[in-house]
């Protein structure tokens, strides 16, 4: 009698979910990392992306218009 109610209990604890194998566990720790990766980078290169299109609108505007004097030019002038 004993013996059936050991061969109903599970061997393994199954606190953690229902053990996997370590080739399984393997795999699906490297498909979590990089899906986490590439949304990660997937944000930042977005971000880049903003970040250099707010950039153009001010490189046009402060380029000065006409020739550009030196310092050494501005003192002999002046």
């Amino acid at each position: 009698m004993e013996g059936m109610l050991q061969a109903l209990e599970p061997r393994v604890s199954l606190d953690r979910g229902p053990a996997l194998s370590p080739r399984l566990q393997a795999m699906l720790e490297k498909k979590r990392l990089s899906l986490l990766t590439s949304t990660v980078q997937g944000r930042l290169e977005r971000t880049l992306s903003k970040a250099q299109e707010a950039r153009k609108p001010e490189a046009t505007q402060s380029k000065p218009e006409g020739p550009v004097l030196r310092k050494a030019e501005k003192i002999g002038n002046g």
